[in-house]
């Protein structure tokens, strides 16, 4: 497809299109896009929940401090390295260490620790992506010394004022704090992600639009969005009932793979929860990251950020053979074995050093 609007008025009309014929030439376009501009692999994460102790109390989260109903946990320092075991001896090139947000000293050392350990126990074979919140600028370059280069934090919205709306005023929560942190991340040097909810309450295409031109505007190297689902123990979830909508996703992941031709941009849970191969979907319309979950199965209810979350009674290998399974049936190539990082940002270092 040629000639594609990507100022905001015509990233608007994009979202807003209901011709299917128009829509599918978009997608395929950023599918083609994808494939000459990074390739058609598909990359593999790991997923292990660390632990779903919050100290924030995001108006959407299942897991958010002020919701009792959730049997908290942390997963010990064995059962993330048998975790990560799983994923290195299955060939997955790399895993995302995720969390609700936390920044005590003990907690700090011990992701410090993990990092550590798992480089050693893959020598130093397994690419490491965490999530885990905003933190201190000194605690991120911790991190990334320890042996972490990738790191997702969403904006979950570029617009301050919905961000006001979606989170407690409580002095907890700041739109201008989320930024600095994702610029830290970036000084420091990680490959830095982030990313926002589709389709949740207040927000409209012009936020959409606004959204996909902050990501490009800010150079980020990997984008996590997906639709949003309510959680029923919620403030949000609370109020709205309103059907996801896949679709409105899967362009969103098309005019990005538009505007960012070579960045990494997931394929998240989310949007299997509304199609089966929701995944899948998103792969061909410009996505090339997946992220199946590890975390063991005796905890993976407990880390429900909305509800209906998918194969939270399979194990690690149940995961990846259902998703071997679903990728192998759409023709779509896995890269066993690599880190897959992103080619933006191996151009923004190329450009750094010129």
């Amino acid at each position: 497809m040629e000639n594609v609007d990507l100022s905001k008025e015509g990233l608007v009309g994009w979202l807003e299109e209901n011709d299917e014929q128009r829509v599918k030439a978009l997608l395929d376009s950023a599918y083609n896009i994808k494939a000459k501009n990074i390739g058609t692999k598909v990359f593999l994460r790991g997923l292990i929940e660390l632990s779903n102790k919050c100290s924030k109390n995001c108006c959407y989260c299942g897991i958010r401090n002020a919701n009792k109903s959730v049997a908290r946990y942390e997963l010990s320092e064995e059962q993330v390295l048998d975790a990560a075991l799983f994923a290195w001896k299955a060939n997955y090139g790399s895993l995302v260490l995720q969390a609700g947000e936390r920044t005590s000293l003990a907690y700090v050392k011990k992701v410090t620790h993990l990092v550590q350990q798992i480089k050693h126990l893959s020598n130093g074979e397994l690419g490491i992506t965490l999530s885990l919140g905003e933190q201190e600028s000194d605690v991120y370059k911790e991190w990334f010394d320890a042996g972490a280069h990738r790191y997702l934090l969403r904006i979950e919205s570029s617009n301050p004022d919905l961000f006001a709306k979606i989170h407690p005023r409580d002095g907890h929560h700041s739109w201008e704090r989320r930024l600095k942190a994702i610029l830290d991340l970036k000084d420091i040097g990680y490959q830095t992600g982030t990313g926002v909810m589709i389709g949740m309450p207040y927000q409209t295409s012009e936020d959409l639009a606004d959204d996909l031109l902050f990501m490009k505007n800010i150079g980020i190297h990997m984008v996590g969005m997906g639709p949003y689902l309510k959680h029923s123990q919620t403030p949000m979830g609370e109020l709205y009932n309103e059907e996801p909508n896949l679709e409105l996703s899967l362009k969103m992941v098309a005019l990005l793979r538009h505007l960012m031709p070579r960045i990494n941009i997931a394929a998240t849970t989310a949007m299997q929860v509304i199609d089966k191969y929701g995944r899948e979907k998103a792969i061909m319309a410009g996505a090339n990251i997946i992220m199946p979950n590890m975390t063991i199965t005796e905890v993976r209810k407990e880390y429900q950020i909305y509800e209906n979350k998918p194969g939270i009674e399979d194990d690690a290998a149940i995961s990846k053979g259902k998703l071997e399974e679903n990728l192998r049936t759409q023709g779509i190539e896995i890269g066993w074995m690599e880190w897959g990082d992103s080619k933006a940002f191996g151009d923004s270092l190329q450009m750094k050093n010129k």
